[in-house]
């Protein structure tokens, strides 16, 4: 529920008190002079699904925003306020959304000042970092909670479709900035946490579940990354509360930045760019989607006028949301194909293994995992490591399973493979590593 305060000048008085009678709003009036301004200030308690249609009715006769206040209310006791209620809340004009003044207020109100914003980014990217290094679900969680990166990515996406300037400098540099400083801060706490011997500097990341997770990015990736930009855009531009959406957006980013600062740290650069690739193209997605909700929703530029697209397309109008929509289109594409290169790399490694163990010769052996690191198509290294976990009957060893599968790999595939096979032997969970080549 929302109240109204309006500003009506005399000569516009009939019109307006007209539409509110027309829309069945209660209101009250009281004269207003202070500023040498004749005219009234009308106050109206009004659904919160319904202030954008009635702004928009008092816009078109000629009412300025010089004095419009948008509150909000607890409840209302008036005589038409039920009829509302069931007109634009359970009725047949039951809409969400809330208004484009109000919008842009509550995006506003979202974003902490630079000393909190970046303060919050650190320490959710060294939670995060030293979640993926202990291999804990639930310390990577907390570390989403605690992230800010919801206000700044739907401050930069209210600013480009509502084609605020301010808003989408201060949005998106936040933004951008603020990766680069988780990226930089858990390097600098993995590399100390590596050095300092709190973790062996040997340890295999790429054995680690929780950062495995973040370097072999997939199409489901692309899919985390629009479901939360559109849900944040979705959160801010209804009634539904938006704070459980910042965490969906934070686990599209900064588990993922905490993973290229462990890459980083442990000069794993395969680790470090497939991790960097996944964040690049969950931020692409997230700032596509909110503004490809707030496009549905009715969210416009400032004078947009109904009609074709054309007559609205202006350089100074949609100059920065074409380059923003241009340049998260080329990370994707880029990005797109990158991750487009390694899910079939990796859908020829599963096959492969496979069908080596559908051999005859290799029926005892039970399939568990294949952790296959991500490739990047020679960018980096003309090599790729593949981990293979099987169950095996106790006592019986299969020295030549790591060659084979390399061997059968490296003909499917065309790539330099490096193949460790891992035996799981009878009901425990002791692993042997039997071949590395």
């Amino acid at each position: 529920m929302r109240l109204i305060q309006v500003f009506v000048p005399s000569a516009l008085r009939d019109e307006a008190l007209r539409i509110l009678e027309k829309e069945d709003l209660d209101y009250v009036r009281i004269d207003e002079r202070s500023n040498g301004d004749d005219g009234e200030l009308v106050s109206f308690p009004i659904p919160t699904q319904a202030v954008d249609h009635v702004l928009t009715s008092l816009h078109e006769i000629g009412i300025e925003d010089d004095f419009i206040v948008v509150s909000s209310i607890e409840t209302a006791r008036t005589p038409q306020i039920e009829k509302l209620e069931e007109r634009y809340v359970n009725g047949t004009e039951e809409d969400d959304s809330i208004a484009r003044d109000e919008i842009r207020t509550r995006a506003l109100n979202m974003t902490p000042g630079r000393g909190t914003y970046y303060s919050m980014t650190v320490l959710s990217a060294l939670v995060a970092t030293a979640g993926l290094l202990l291999d804990s679900p639930a310390i990577v969680v907390g570390s989403m909670v605690i992230a800010p990166q919801v206000s700044a990515a739907l401050t930069g996406t209210v600013g480009l479709v509502l084609d605020d300037r301010p808003m989408v400098r201060d949005g998106l540099s936040s933004l951008a900035v603020g990766l680069v400083a988780a990226i930089a801060s858990a390097f600098a706490f993995a590399w100390l946490i590596r050095f300092s011997g709190a973790v062996p500097s040997t340890v295999d990341i790429t054995a680690i579940a929780q950062v495995q997770n973040r370097i072999s990015p997939g199409v489901l990736a692309l899919v985390v990354g629009i479901c939360a930009g559109a849900a944040g855009a979705f959160g801010l531009a209804t009634a539904i509360p938006v704070s459980l959406v910042g965490v969906m957006i934070a686990v599209a980013l900064i588990p993922a930045a905490a993973a290229v600062g462990i890459g980083l740290a442990w000069s794993h650069a395969t680790v470090a760019l497939g991790a960097f690739v996944l964040v690049a193209v969950n931020a692409a997605s997230i700032l596509l989607a909110g503004i490809a909700v707030f496009w549905h929703l009715g969210y416009r530029p400032d004078g947009w006028t109904t009609g074709t697209i054309r007559e609205n397309v202006s350089r100074d109008r949609l100059g920065s949301l074409a380059v923003v929509v241009v340049l998260s289109a080329i990370v994707l594409t880029g990005a797109g194909v990158v991750l487009g290169h390694h899910v079939a790399f990796e859908n020829d490694v599963n096959d492969g293994v496979r069908s080596v163990l559908n051999d005859a010769e290799y029926d005892g052996l039970e399939l568990a995992e294949v952790r296959t690191e991500f490739n990047d198509g020679g960018i980096v290294t003309d090599e790729t490591a593949v981990t293979v976990v099987v169950h095996r009957p106790a006592d019986h060893p299969y020295p030549t399973l790591a060659e084979t599968i390399e061997r059968t790999l490296e003909e499917q595939t065309g790539r330099t493979v490096t193949v460790t096979v891992e035996f799981v032997e009878g009901d425990t969970t002791t692993a042997d590593t039997a071949g590395d080549s």
